[in-house]
């Protein structure tokens, strides 16, 4: 997938996602828009916990994808976000977008029926991550599945924007640390050219040495 076609995906999951929520709760339920966005809970506290546990989390997410059963995926998720070339702006935008779209469509909308067991599962799901097809896959979306299950109950108590800033910063550092990860084939290839510099250089001076100690 290009940068560009991420980035129009992005917009719509900001702009597309939240128009269920909003129509469905408003014509079924009778609650307004204003009161879907959850401005009561708009307050630094719920937003500096949930950007906070946001972070802890991504974190723990990248050390537990480290493991050996990981590297040998056919296509894995750094390695994606490395070929787009993203920048901290397009992060930034990429993690707002997912984190004010899926969380009113899936945390606002979808959870009031279906409660934050069964949601948190479809979720994940949607995203790809519970794979029947791909075992190593499905384990990442166990990694992800207890972050999601966190914020769903979580909802309740701290409210829509503790959600929201928890997936902003989960994405927001997975996205800046993946687009840095170092790629192994490169890493060979840095190798191999310093190699090459330090035969050159000494091939070089092997050569002044042996005109030296020629006789003039």
């Amino acid at each position: 997938m290009k940068k560009r076609s991420l980035l129009f995906l992005g917009l719509l999951t900001l702009l597309v996602f939240p128009i269920p929520t909003f129509f469905g709760l408003y014509f079924v339920e009778g609650t307004t828009p204003l009161e879907i966005l959850d401005f009561n809970h708009f307050q630094w506290y719920p937003i500096a916990l949930g950007s906070g546990f946001g972070v802890l989390y991504a974190f723990l997410a990248l050390l537990l994808m480290q493991a050996k059963v990981f590297k040998e995926m056919p296509t894995r998720v750094e390695k994606l976000v490395q070929s787009m070339n993203l920048t901290t702006l397009d992060c930034i935008f990429l993690s707002l977008c997912a984190g004010i779209g899926e969380e009113l469509l899936f945390r606002s909308g979808v959870q009031f029926y279906l409660g934050p067991i069964i949601t948190t599962v479809i979720f994940v799901a949607i995203h790809g991550y519970l794979n029947p097809f791909n075992w190593r896959m499905s384990l990442y979306g166990l990694i992800v599945l207890p972050f999601i299950l966190i914020i769903s109950f979580a909802l309740e108590e701290y409210g829509l924007w503790f959600c929201i800033a928890a997936h902003f910063c989960y994405d927001f550092v997975l996205f800046n640390v993946m687009k840095t990860f170092p790629d192994e084939d490169d890493e060979d290839r840095v190798v191999y050219s310093f190699e090459d510099d330090y035969l050159a250089e000494y091939n070089a001076i092997s050569e002044e040495e042996f005109e030296d100690d020629l006789p003039s």
